[in-house]
């Protein structure tokens, strides 16, 4: 039921070219295409200036995550009375 077959789709191009015209429904398609062709010209524009990213420096060798520089893990547990 919820299928739209090929008549379906000539059905709503009949009725599209009745209520606006041929002529105004080829300008409005040029217009579309206009807006297109702007959009990828500003989307390759932008690549073209847009620097990469940085790369972030390596850690340094015996660092973990998540302990800042100069900080001292503590390994053994901590148990509390209770």
């Amino acid at each position: 039921m919820g299928e739209l077959s090929v008549w379906h789709w000539l059905v709503v191009l009949i009725v599209v070219l009745l209520l606006f015209g041929s002529g105004k429904l080829s300008t409005l398609m040029g217009d579309f295409a206009k807006g297109i062709k702007a959009f990828r010209k500003t989307m390759e524009s932008e690549e073209a200036h847009t620097p990469p990213p940085a790369a972030a420096p390596p850690p340094a060798i015996g660092s973990e995550p998540g302990i800042e520089t100069g900080a001292v893990a503590e390994k053994t547990p901590v148990h509390h009375e209770g």
